[in-house]
């Protein structure tokens, strides 16, 4: 199955954008296709780079774009409930069983408070979606200045996650303007970078972000 074909499914195009409409009104950043087009893009580019085979590398394109469904439901626990509403659609649709298992285990943990890194698939969507960070995020392209996710995100200019295999490092560079500020990027930012480093690991990558030219995590070589 690829992901042309999840992207037609009826089922899961009105999952996405329930759930984008849902986190709209509650105020959060873009959560739609553009958001899990990132993610999605991101996941599957890093496994590529890293050698994955064919199909390993569209699991974890798939499931990017999957990856966020759960809001429908509610933000709580949304990776759990994600998981829970894909199993039926994605057997519907005729996916292999172990496709599915590997896909529903990647969204059931790509939450930083509660996820497990356990799969490749679930590594590489856990780095795609906690480096989605960029201007393009703020809805309408006007920051609400008392939200500091607006802030942070509306001061991110550049944002490049970049795959080194023969030094195993996963890179992520951020351009920062004074809108927002380091500090308070780290604040809400500091388990889904944690998150990054974990899922780097199980890559056999280090994970290192790179803001305004400055390395920001001192994450050692191995």
């Amino acid at each position: 199955m690829t992901l042309q074909e999840i992207k037609q499914n009826e089922s899961i195009r009105a999952l996405v954008r329930a759930g984008n409409q849902y986190l709209e009104a509650m105020g959060y950043t873009d959560h739609g296709p553009r958001h899990v087009g990132y993610v999605s893009d991101t996941a599957s580019r890093i496994l590529r780079s890293l050698g994955y085979d064919d199909h390993i590398v569209e699991l974890a394109a798939i499931a990017g774009w999957v990856h966020d469904v759960g809001n429908a439901i509610n933000r709580h626990n949304h990776g759990a409930n994600g998981a829970i509403l894909l199993y039926p659609v994605l057997r519907e649709m005729g996916m292999d069983i172990q496709d599915v298992v590997c896909i529903i285990t990647a969204v059931g943990n790509h939450e930083e408070h509660n996820g497990f890194i356990s799969n490749a698939v679930s590594a590489a969507l856990a780095i795609g979606d906690k480096s989605d960070a960029h201007k393009s995020r703020v809805r309408g392209g006007k920051p609400d200045p008392t939200d500091i996710h607006d802030r942070v995100n509306f001061a991110i200019q550049k944002n490049k996650v970049s795959v080194f295999p023969e030094d195993k490092v996963i890179r992520q560079e951020l351009t920062m303007d004074d809108t927002s500020s380091v500090m308070e990027y780290l604040t809400i930012y500091l388990e889904r970078i944690q998150m990054c480093e974990a899922a780097a690991d199980f890559l056999d990558q280090r994970f290192e972000l790179v803001i305004n030219g400055t390395r920001v995590n001192n994450h050692k070589e191995g």
